[in-house]
């Protein structure tokens, strides 16, 4: 590791990225806190003792956690077989269900709510159409559950399958030669060398989960959570401390969460991978096992395609559960009121992006390649954003940016600095996984020939790591597309975001028009992810990193 002191320019870009990140990651959250604890100009615990007070309030933070805990459950279950199915299993067709196991990951994330309400609402093409029932309903915990695990348990998938892949074959086999039955070395050898997997990925998804604003949203009905009651109480009844109080209350469990995952379990490994393993690899499971798996998939890609597929059947049907007929009314609104959306939610996120790459892969080569001071102390800020609830940032942008000296509230800027600094923690760890990979003595011979750092980065570390660099970018542009939670807070009526459009159409159940713009954005995001994936590969390993 080189040390700081003979380079001044490092140590002047050090000072940036610290200003940056006390400005635009601590200082809204600090905003919230202060707001939340002075809600007349003075210290006071009010607002926290009314809210503790109040039943329907305490049952909106244990709802929270309850949803949360439910969902990382069956997340996790989901997300591990299918990580196991495909990694540590011969099966037909491999890379089709990868694929397919990722498609909700990079999809808005109500898309799923949109499909639900289609197919199992009151008038929905199961429920009512196909079943003939009336009296079910589809709003509440149980649909919440349903559409939150289906849309995230890729979380846990991506986290498993990095986990799979460093399990060392040869352990496995020589259980095995030594009598083992094949259940017994996924029970005795398999399972427990992934339970630090299994934990980072529980823990991941109920942070994603809690935070969760779209979905219940829409799909919540008389099921009230933390994110939706705090955005009621700060933008419907413009009472900022208690909307503040609400975002701090949500804030600590998914802080709690990401500290236990990030500093606890992540440094848990029972795993010792001293090589490429030099045996072959065995076959686990049996073929009942293997015949399991297969139609285990199947209907994981089944659910999937019906899913995306009735989004597309939405945008073309006249009126959902009462006319079937073809029409291309919903594309002539969509585009109507859309096309400036559209436009809007291109631009920020194309403009965020390459600065939320650059970014992360600066801070990941001063948290890895130098030693300072407050080291620690920047990473760990630099990661905060990732652990944060989108409705806290959102709710913090507003009260930050909204007076001298930083006024930015309804200008595109305010958007843009969310994106890139919300994301960017997915560049920091990506770029740390492959910095670490890579032989620091590379860069220290550029340096001993009299390089300078910023040269040394730019033209030996950036190559290097080029994989993670645009692994970063790809991810960070699908966040920009499909984020809703805090830029809610933020978006005016000159910069507008398709997803907070497509979650309007959705509240006022105009469902065509809303599949339209998912549509739209699901081609534009996946077109973009196409093209991207073409300069990263399929790195797997880094791609559990920056989950």
């Amino acid at each position: 590791m080189m040390e700081t002191r003979k380079d001044p320019l490092v140590n002047i870009t050090i000072m940036i990225v610290a200003a940056l990140i006390g400005i635009f990651v601590v200082y809204p959250i600090v905003r919230v806190i202060i707001i939340s604890l002075r809600p007349d100009g003075n210290f006071s615990l009010a607002e926290y003792k009314y809210i503790l007070s109040k039943v329907w309030l305490r049952s909106t933070f244990l709802n929270s956690i309850k949803l949360g805990a439910l969902v990382a459950t069956f997340g996790t279950i989901i997300g591990y077989i299918a990580a196991y199915s495909l990694y540590k299993v011969d099966l037909p067709g491999k890379g089709f269900f990868r694929q397919i196991v990722m498609l909700p990951i990079i999809s808005p994330p109500f898309m799923l709510t949109i499909s639900i309400i289609l197919l199992l609402g009151r008038n929905g093409l199961i429920t009512k159409k196909l079943l003939g029932i009336t009296g079910f309903s589809i709003y509440g915990l149980h649909g919440l559950v349903i559409v939150q695990t289906l849309g995230m348990f890729p979380i846990a998938y991506r986290v498993l399958t990095g986990v799979m892949a460093r399990i060392s074959p040869e352990l496995e086999n020589a259980a095995l030669n030594l009598g083992g039955s094949k259940g017994y070395v996924f029970r005795s050898v398999t399972f427990p060398l992934s339970i630090p997997g299994i934990a980072s990925a529980w823990l991941l998804v109920f942070v994603t989960s809690i935070a969760d604003f779209a979905n219940p949203m829409v799909l919540a009905g008389d099921y009230d959570v933390l994110s939706v009651q705090a955005y009621l109480q700060f933008t419907g009844m413009y009472n900022l401390p208690r909307g503040s109080a609400l975002a701090i209350m949500l804030l600590i469990p998914a802080l709690i969460a990401f500290m236990v995952e990030k500093y606890w379990v992540s440094r848990k490994s029972f795993v010792t991978v001293t090589g490429k393993p030099t045996g072959s690899k065995q076959d686990m499971v049996s073929s009942l096992t293997r015949k399991l798996f297969i139609i285990f998939l199947l209907l994981i890609t089944f659910v999937i395609l019906l899913l995306y597929l009735t989004v597309i059947m939405g945008a073309f049907f006249k009126l959902w559960g009462i006319d079937y007929s073809l029409t291309l009314e919903h594309f002539k609104y969509a585009w109507d009121v859309g096309l400036e959306s559209i436009k809007d939610t291109i631009f920020l996120a194309g403009v965020a992006t390459p600065f939320t790459g650059l970014l992360g892969m600066i801070i990941a080569y001063l948290v890895v390649r130098k030693s300072f001071w407050g080291k620690n102390i920047l990473q760990l800020s630099s990661l905060l954003s990732f652990a944060v609830p989108g409705t806290v940032v959102g709710i913090g942008y507003i009260l930050a940016f909204n007076q001298q000296p930083f006024l930015l509230t309804g200008t595109g800027l305010i958007i843009i600095l969310c994106f890139i600094f919300r994301n960017m923690p997915v560049g920091i760890e990506s770029g740390v996984a492959s910095l670490r990979q890579i032989d620091p003595s590379i860069e220290e011979a550029s340096t001993d020939l009299g390089a300078s750092s910023s040269y040394t980065f730019s033209k030996i570390t950036l190559p290097l790591i080029k994989p993670a660099f645009f692994s970063g970018l790809s991810y960070s542009f699908v966040r920009a597309m499909t984020a809703v939670s805090a830029i809610i807070f933020l978006v005016s009526a000159r910069w507008t975001h398709l997803s907070t459009l497509i979650l309007a159409e959705t509240e006022i159940m105009r469902l065509g028009a809303a599949s339209v713009l998912s549509l739209v954005l699901i081609v534009i995001v996946m077109t973009v992810f196409y093209l991207m994936s073409k300069f990263v590969g399929d790195d797997q390993e880094s791609a559990g990193m920056i989950t």
